[in-house]
């Protein structure tokens, strides 16, 4: 995948207490994708990226795991607007 270690670094970076290589195989990818959709997919607006990743989070992940990634990418939109 195209910028994945910025990517991962960002995840590193916001995720506290948690390292990438710690989370869910389902949460990283689900994350991923998002913060791809984030940063470099300029045509799909950042809550749109935030709500499909929750929605997912919901489908394919732990009851705790939408709230985990809601609040990872929310802290990475606020510091890409604080930019």
């Amino acid at each position: 995948m195209e910028h994945k270690e910025e990517i991962d670094s960002l995840l590193d970076e916001f995720a506290k207490g948690w390292s990438v290589e710690r989370m869910s195989k389902v949460d990283k990818a689900i994350m991923r994708l998002a913060v791809y959709e984030i940063k470099y997919a300029p045509g799909v607006p950042d809550g749109v990226a935030v709500n499909e990743a929750v929605e997912l989070a919901k489908t394919y992940s732990s009851d705790e795991a939408p709230a985990f990634i809601n609040g990872i990418l929310g802290k990475i939109i606020e510091s890409e607007e604080n930019a």
